[in-house]
Formats: C-alpha cells, sequence, structure tokens
C-alpha cells in the first residue's frame, strides 16, 4: 500500500532540522556531479544512462521484494507524476550533461541551478501565493550564484550553446521537482524514485542508440567514475532531495541545491583547475543574503498539487 497522504508542505516554511540535515548531506554529494561528469571520458548521453541505469538496478530488486503491495495500489495519477518526473529528470540530465562539454562546469552549474526561480512559477500557476520579498530574495540568490562563479559571459556559439542547454536543464529539472513533491505526498521514497529512474534510463537508453553513443568499452577509471556519480550524486544526492520532498516543498529544497554551485566550482578549482572569479566571496554573501530572505518572508501558503488532468 502507498503511505498515507501528508499535508502539502507550506511554499517558505523552514525545513524541519531532519530535513536539513538531509539536504545538507545531498548539496555534498550533488557538488561532486559536475567536476566528475566534466572528467569522465564517455559520451554525455551515456554518463546520464549509466548514473540512471546503476541506480533502477539496485532500487528495482527491492521495490520487487519490498514494496511490491506499494507499486500495486499506485493509482494513475501517481503513475503518471511519477512517469512525468522521469521524463523531466532525463531531459534535464540530457541538456545539463552536454552542457558540461560545452560551457564551463561552473557556468553550466549556476545557470542550471536557477531552478528556484522555475519552481516558484510553476507554484504560483499552480495557485501558490510566494510573496515579494520571496521573490526579491531569490533573484539575489541567484545573481549569488552567476557572481560566486563568474558566469562564462563569452559569445561563442559554443559557450552561449551550452548556456542555453544548461538553462533548459534548470526549467526540467524544477519541474521534476514539482511533480516529485506531488508523488511524494502519498508514495515512498523507494518507490518512486524506482519508477522515476528506471523511467529516466529507458528514455535516456533510446537517446544514446538513437545518437549512436558508445555505451561499453570504458577505460576502467571511466566506470569507476560512472560508480561514484551513482553513489554521490544520484543516491545521496537526488534520492535524499526526493526524500525530503515529503516534508518540505520544492521551492525550500531548490533553494538549498543552490549551495550545489560552491562545492562544484571549489572541486573544479582543484581537479579541472577551473578557477572561480575572485568574486566567489561576495557572491557567496548574496547566495546566503537571498536564501534568508526568502525563508524569512513573510506569509506562508500551502504548496499547490498538481492538477489531476
Amino acid at each position: 500500500m502507498t503511505s498515507g497522504a501528508t499535508t502539502a508542505p507550506a511554499v517558505l516554511d523552514v525545513p524541519p532540522a531532519t530535513d536539513l540535515a538531509v539536504m545538507t548531506i545531498g548539496v555534498l554529494a550533488v557538488s561532486t556531479s559536475g567536476p566528475l561528469i566534466a572528467a569522465t571520458a564517455a559520451p554525455a548521453l551515456a554518463i546520464a544512462f549509466w548514473r540512471n541505469g546503476f541506480a533502477t538496478a539496485v532500487l528495482a530488486p527491492l521495490v520487487l521484494v519490498r514494496h511490491r503491495a506499494e507499486v500495486a495500489s499506485l493509482s494513475r495519477r501517481e503513475w503518471r507524476l511519477a512517469v512525468v518526473a522521469g521524463l523531466l529528470l532525463a531531459l534535464h540530465f540530457a541538456t545539463w550533461v552536454i552542457s558540461l562539454r560545452l560551457t564551463s562546469v561552473a557556468s553550466a552549474t549556476a545557470l542550471v541551478t536557477a531552478q528556484p526561480i522555475w519552481v516558484a512559477l510553476l507554484a504560483r500557476r499552480t495557485g501558490a501565493h510566494i510573496p515579494a520579498r520571496a521573490w526579491a530574495g531569490m533573484a539575489v540568490a541567484v545573481v549569488g550564484v552567476g557572481v560566486l562563479t563568474g558566469v562564462d559571459l563569452s559569445t561563442s556559439a559554443r559557450a552561449l550553446g551550452g548556456d542555453v542547454l544548461a538553462l533548459v536543464g534548470g526549467g526540467a529539472a524544477a519541474g521534476y521537482m514539482v511533480a516529485g513533491g506531488a508523488v511524494r505526498r502519498h508514495v515512498s521514497t523507494t518507490t518512486y524514485t524506482a519508477v522515476c529512474y528506471a523511467t529516466t534510463a529507458v528514455l535516456l537508453l533510446l537517446c544514446c542508440l538513437a545518437a549512436r553513443q558508445s555505451l561499453g568499452g570504458y577505460s576502467g577509471d571511466t566506470w569507476m567514475r560512472l560508480v561514484a556519480l551513482t553513489i554521490g550524486a544520484q543516491f545521496l544526492g537526488h534520492s535524499l532531495f526526493n526524500r525530503v520532498l515529503r516534508t518540505t516543498s520544492p521551492t525550500v529544497v531548490s533553494l538549498a541545491i543552490l549551495f550545489e554551485v560552491p562545492g562544484a566550482s571549489l572541486l573544479a578549482a582543484a581537479f579541472l583547475n577551473q578557477r572561480p572569479s575572485w568574486l566567489a566571496i561576495p557572491g557567496l554573501v548574496l547566495l546566503l543574503a537571498g536564501v534568508g530572505v526568502v525563508i524569512t518572508a513573510p506569509g506562508r501558503s500551502t504548496e499547490a498539487s498538481l492538477p489531476v488532468e
């Protein structure tokens, strides 16, 4: 059976202490994603496929053994939202992983983590009220991310193409977060992530086959990096964020993910020699200030559910 339904978390409520701890681990884990992907000698879409394929291979037997009754009891709406989340996650991975090959890790990460704005727009569209102060705070936080990383302002077609793909990836990630938040009010983390990751893996596999990207023949180091991506960014990152969506709103979770940027930038500087701008410190101050403004904004309202149809 599906787990008991919960009341939708308020859009801007400060998360429970447990969720804060879990999100901290998640941020540290996803911070490894950009640098690892950039350093992995495999086709971009293949990287995205394998991290989801490995995760599905781990989760599927667990779901079949321990959550079979829950899977059987999922409603059509829950199936639909979980599959839509998987489709959006596939789009997020496909666009963002490719963007990392066209622009810098810092710029790609900064642009893709503009997703709090997208999440807030989706919440507003479905009826949630978000105070003007919160919008201002999100704008400050996103500007802080740009300042922190020194977003690539190059006008080369290659860099601009990477930036556009990263923005699309951020929008897709926002939709994935909102759909996941709706599913998680009724469905366990394990069942939801299994359905979502399996959908993502199948779609990315089809993309790899269509693009004739090599799915094997890699070096041992490449396979180790793919496993590291699965354990870190996938399980300790995405899966933990999926866990807290039951009690923390997608808007707040997306704000927390902004802190992936300084982590990814530091790792890229240490291992890939991609140095962040000298404006990193004031950028981090802006990021912290913006998030602080958002979570202290007056007026709490319930995060609106996605419509059934």
